[in-house]
């Protein structure tokens, strides 16, 4: 009996299996024995990503000679392509190759983009020559399209790689064992300290590199190293946990929305929750997916899992088209509710778009001299933010979360709602510091030989803001999603940050055009001529206005199981109200 307890609590009960298609043993498989692999596979992806972001802008405009407000678009468009591509790579996870297949087959098209991006900066037929006199001279055709041909597969690859990364990480954590749940809180924020050390040596090493050796060899050692984490993550594949793919989440949400709709015309109403239909198995209707109970949100829909009394009852049952589970219609309600503070947090991205775009710009223009002997790569400058993670990661889960643990009794310290919070409020500031900055440099004498390091307060702000509302972010989406959806959830948020590059992206071309373009508008190729300060400002309010809005949206928010935030913590919809915080 007791051997069959002790196999009981061994095995994990979120439905994961190993790599041999068995029920997973939790002493061999997951938690930190696995998660160092996945974590090393991250660092990597971001260390060439970030080499690639930073330096991207440059290399349009000294390489392949486009002008800066025209590579600044370039960059941003593309920045935002691989995060929207996420949403590709989420829906092949969840519906047919699982996360770690999804995972291995992206890095290899990752690893493909980043081999002819080094071809392109290394052969010299591949893009224009040096700038000898003005005007130079533009890169060709062949040549534009062989690097945004690079450049669209690294893009392909990101999308593939991010909105599984943290999911699969995550799986490798029992989120019903009350022993592995801290873990996996652990998880996320390690995570997100993996991708600052990656975005760490892209944005130092690696540019300092590329600064000293050349293009070729800032492309090439990122593109080798990820290759290698390929490697890497193959080799812990006897200790994962793997989630099988429980099919297209959008084809359910489809048949859920076509059930509803027609049995509402045919004036169908639910009277109680008997009414609704579930089947009879342990498991739910989705493959790999554990039952979910129903909740009084969205009634609309609950039309959809309505039995209906019909000559072929049977075939209505098995005809999702018709008829859904309770679990179908709950898994379609999560996915809404997270809609909205989806929607509430894309302002924060905009700000996150600069880090790699402006803020490097105006870098390029400011005195980076550190010491008589060297001076630090414009590309290196976001080290400033980077760093910042890096030191208040640690900090912050090893002494803030156990302070405000005892005070507020979440296993968090604070929830996932507050923290976005935190992270939009500080980003208020992040961008009132860059145009306060902005305005002191404009107006110097000498703008030139204004020190680098005056631009430390807003990359620092940014810093900060995206500790508290990345991670809380990854949090939230991965804890409020299901298990059919947690890919797709993952891939909401990135695409958040895609959305915002073109936000961002869509901001600047409207000031161009309001303005009087670039040669006479606030954003000229010449950031001594430009105003700025005043697209910073523009970016401050905006930033304000939106923070108030997530506060409004975070207070309505609705959790799983029917729970309602009140300032932000969720509490359960069936009981009274009371003072203690689920």
């Amino acid at each position: 009996m007791a051997e069959l307890d002790e196999e009981k609590t061994s095995s994990a009960s979120n439905g994961c299996v190993d790599f041999r298609g068995r029920t997973v043993d939790k002493r061999t498989t997951g938690g930190w024995k696995a998660s160092p692999f996945i974590i090393v596979n991250e660092v990597a992806e971001r260390l060439a990503f970030f080499a690639i972001a930073v330096n991207m802008v440059a290399y349009l405009v000294f390489v392949m000679h486009e002008s800066l407000p025209t590579a600044v678009p370039h960059v941003t468009n593309w920045i935002g392509a691989a995060y929207v591509l996420t949403l590709l790579g989420a829906f092949l996870a969840d519906a047919y190759f699982g996360r770690f297949m999804t995972i291995i087959v992206f890095c290899c098209i990752y690893a493909l983009g980043m081999v002819l991006l080094t071809l392109s900066a290394a052969i010299d037929s591949l893009h224009p020559p040096p700038c000898t006199a003005k005007p130079c001279i533009r890169a060709t055709d062949r040549q534009t399209y062989f690097l945004y041909f690079a450049l669209a597969l690294i893009a392909l690859g990101t999308g593939g790689i991010k909105p599984c990364v943290s999911s699969f990480g995550a799986d490798q954590f029992d989120e019903d064992d009350p022993k592995e749940v801290p873990k996996k809180s652990a998880f996320f924020n390690w995570f997100f300290f993996a991708i600052n050390m990656g975005a760490l040596f892209g944005i130092t090493v690696l540019v300092y590199l590329q600064d000293k050796k050349g293009w070729a060899w800032g492309f090439g050692v990122p593109a080798s190293i990820m290759v290698l984490s390929v490697i890497i993550l193959a080799a812990g594949a006897p200790f994962y946990r793997y989630r099988k793919p429980t099919g297209s989440p959008f084809t359910r949400f489809f048949q859920v929305i076509v059930a509803a709709g027609r049995n509402h015309f045919r004036g169908v109403e639910v009277r109680n929750e008997a009414d609704l239909y579930e089947g009879d198995t342990t498991e739910s209707d989705i493959s790999g997916a554990r039952k979910i109970a129903h909740t009084n949100q969205y009634k609309f829909l609950d039309k959809a899992a309505v039995r209906t009394e019909s000559a072929d009852l049977e075939t209505n049952m098995k005809n999702r088209w018709r008829t859904c589970t309770v679990t179908q219609v709950e898994e379609f309600k999560c996915f809404l509710r997270i809609l909205p503070i989806w929607a509430s947090t894309i302002a924060l991205s905009i700000s996150f778009a600069q880090l790699s775009t402006f803020f490097t710009g105006q870098a390029t223009i400011m005195d980076r001299k550190l010491g008589p002997n060297f001076t630090i790569p414009a590309g290196s400058v976001p080290v400033f933010s980077a760093v910042n993670a890096l030191i208040l990661v640690p900090i912050y889960e090893q002494f803030l979360v156990p302070i405000l643990r005892n005070r507020t009794g979440h296993r968090r310290g604070i929830t996932s709602l507050q923290r976005i919070g935190v992270g939009l409020f500080i980003s208020i500031f992040a961008l009132l510091a860059a145009a306060v900055v902005e305005k002191r440099r404009r107006d110097h004498s000498d703008p030139s030989s204004m020190s680098v390091f005056w631009l430390f307060p807003q990359f620092f702000l940014v810093g900060s803001a995206e500790v508290f509302s990345y991670v809380g972010q990854l949090e939230f989406f991965y804890d409020e999603a299901t298990d059919g959806t947690r890919s797709i959830s993952s891939a909401l948020f990135l695409c958040e940050i895609g959305l915002g590059s073109w936000l961002s992206t869509a901001i600047v071309k409207i000031i161009e055009v309001a303005t009087g373009k670039e040669d006479k508008g606030w954003l000229r190729n010449n950031l001594n001529k430009s105003r700025l300060d005043y697209f910073y400002w523009i970016l401050t309010a905006i930033n304000a206005v939106n923070f108030l809005v997530y506060l409004l949206v975070a207070w309505l928010c609705k959790g799983r199981g029917g729970t309602v935030t009140v300032a932000g913590k969720f509490r359960d919809e069936s009981m009274e109200r009371s003072e203690d915080d689920r």
